[in-house]
């Protein structure tokens, strides 16, 4: 690899806000079926018919808190993703990369320079888990507030002011900011267990998919060439990687959809929370508030949202919006990761036409990538 943390963190950024356009849409239905309003709110009390006009209504409410939270997480997620896996598998007994010849094989500061003082005989899926898994924490502590400002302003209906949706979210929140992170332990508790298990897979798979081209290649030419030119190894870099991170995303999505509904109930529970204490404060002092607010965070952990969702909803209460989630995850995770790798595939190719190096260097792993 030679790309830079920067590379990284500008093609993370980039694919993120892309993507977070055209699935934002998606986002909104999934967030408005998984709330526990849907009944009351979205369908016709005396027919049951879902009321389209109401469902369909402001589809991009809260799109702006996502984006602006999207540079910042995304840039953190793909970095730190990187550089763990990088360290991890430059420091592996199994690839000790660039040691036999003890040669500088990518510029200083590069991802591929960076190393631990020991080796490890950790297996590669292991090594991409724990690699995701920290990324995803980091990103994580940037996206939470976003998630909160965004998923409630999706569920503003019938705005009565002249407010926008997002300025009368922030309104809720004004005199408790800190609940902005409500949700953090259920987003991270939902997003470490989809990470961990769609990163290895999407990796295995992208590996497969390369190693079936290949030899397809060599079959029908009999000779087997490395993808060395610029398109052969974009249509592997981006356009396998896409393919590779629907397959992965579809699975992890679905697997994982119980705690994303979750998420979405503590998340839409705190501007409630929010609301309620801002009037019980202005009411009755101060006082009361605080202990409000003790009352709020001891009866809304993440296994009491949980039970509740069984008791009054059923199992089935769990999966609500896992075929929406299942569907716009295949097609974002898809479309995100391809734009990210091409994205770091034209940065690494700048970055090397610039340091005069012909593209013979170092060596390729079976995913593709220069290291």
């Amino acid at each position: 690899m030679y790309n830079t943390s920067t590379d990284i963190w500008a093609a993370g950024a980039f694919a993120a806000v892309v993507v977070d356009f055209i699935v934002y849409p998606f986002d909104t239905l999934k967030t408005r079926v998984q709330s526990p309003n849907y009944e009351k709110v979205f369908k016709d009390a005396r027919t049951g018919a879902v009321q389209r006009n109401v469902l369909f209504r402001g589809l991009y409410q809260g799109v702006w808190s996502v984006v602006f939270s999207t540079i910042p997480a995304s840039g953190a997620f793909f970095t730190t993703y990187e550089a763990v896996k990088n360290i991890m598998y430059n420091s592996s007994a199994q690839h000790p990369t660039g040691m036999a010849t003890g040669k500088p094989i990518a510029p200083e500061g590069s991802l591929n320079s960076l190393r631990l003082p020991f080796t490890h005989s950790l297996p590669t899926p292991i090594m991409h888990g724990i690699a995701s898994s920290t990324g995803e924490m980091v990103s994580c502590l940037m996206i939470t507030p976003a998630e909160v400002l965004k998923q409630n302003a999706q569920m503003i209906q019938g705005q009565k002011t002249n407010k926008s949706a997002m300025r009368q979210v922030l309104m809720r929140f004004r005199r408790h900011p800190w609940r902005l992170w409500s949700g953090y332990s259920a987003l991270v508790s939902r997003n470490l267990p989809t990470t961990a298990l769609q990163f290895p897979l999407f990796e295995y798979v992208r590996s497969r998919l390369i190693t079936r081209r290949r030899q397809r290649k060599a079959s029908l030419s009999n000779t087997h060439r490395p993808p060395s030119e610029q398109s052969e190894q974009l249509v592997e870099r981006a356009g396998l990687t896409g393919i590779a991170a629907a397959c992965s995303g579809t699975v992890a999505a679905t697997v994982t959809t119980p705690i994303d509904v979750i998420k979405t109930r503590m998340m839409l529970s705190a501007s409630d929370s929010a609301g309620s204490q801002d009037r019980n404060s202005r009411a009755r002092g101060s006082e009361v508030m605080s202990s409000e607010r003790t009352k709020t965070k001891s009866t809304k952990s993440l296994i009491s949202v949980g039970r509740d969702i069984i008791r009054y909803e059923g199992i089935h209460g769990l999966f609500k919006g896992g075929l929406i989630r299942a569907g716009w995850t295949a097609i974002a995770l898809g479309l995100y990761l391809s734009l990210y790798e091409g994205g770091r595939f034209y940065l690494e190719n700048r970055r090397m036409k610039r340091d005069r190096i012909n593209g013979k260097f170092g060596k390729q792993t079976d995913g593709g990538e220069v290291i």
